[in-house]
C-alpha cells in the first residue's frame, strides 16, 4: 500500500488490463455473455455508494462514472466490459482524478472498491484463471 501511495504522489491515474504487474490490477473475466454481464455490472455499479453513473454506451461496452473524494477532488471512472468470446466477459476499469496533483494512490483503491463489489454480485460467474 505504501508503494502504491508513493507512485500516487506522481500518477494521477489507475488502469486494468491483462498485462499489468500488479496482480489486482488484473482484468477480472466472468462466465457471462456480454449482453448479461453488462446488465449485471450497470446495475451493481448504479448501487454503489458514492459512485454517479454519467453514460452507458453498451454498443462500446462503456459505463462512465465519477466519484468525489472526502477532499472534494472529483475522479473520472471508465468500465469497460469485452466480450472475450461467447461465454465470457472481461471487465476493466481505467480511473483518473481531476487536476495536476497525484492522487496519493485513490485511484488504485477505487478500481480494487469496485473489482471487489463485483465480484461480490458477481461470484457465481468469476472465472479465476482465464
Amino acid at each position: 500500500m505504501l508503494k502504491r501511495t508513493l507512485i500516487g504522489l506522481l500518477r494521477s491515474f489507475e488502469q486494468t488490463g491483462d498485462k499489468a504487474k500488479d496482480p489486482e490490477l488484473k482484468s477480472h473475466y466472468y462466465k457471462l455473455s456480454k449482453d448479461k454481464a453488462w446488465d449485471e455490472v450497470v446495475s451493481t455499479l448504479k448501487k454503489m455508494q458514492g459512485y454517479k453513473v454519467l453514460h452507458e454506451v453498451q454498443s462500446v461496452g462503456e459505463i462512465v462514472l465519477e466519484k468525489r473524494t472526502v477532499t472534494g477532488r472529483t475522479m473520472d471512472i471508465t468500465v469497460s466490459i469485452i466480450g472475450t468470446n461467447p461465454l465470457t466477459t472481461a471487465v476493466d476499469i481505467y480511473s483518473a482524478s481531476r487536476g495536476s496533483f497525484g492522487d496519493l494512490g485513490s485511484n488504485y483503491r477505487v478500481i480494487l472498491d469496485i473489482y471487489r463489489t463485483l465480484d461480490k454480485k458477481l461470484a457465481v460467474y468469476k472465472v479465476t484463471n482465464p
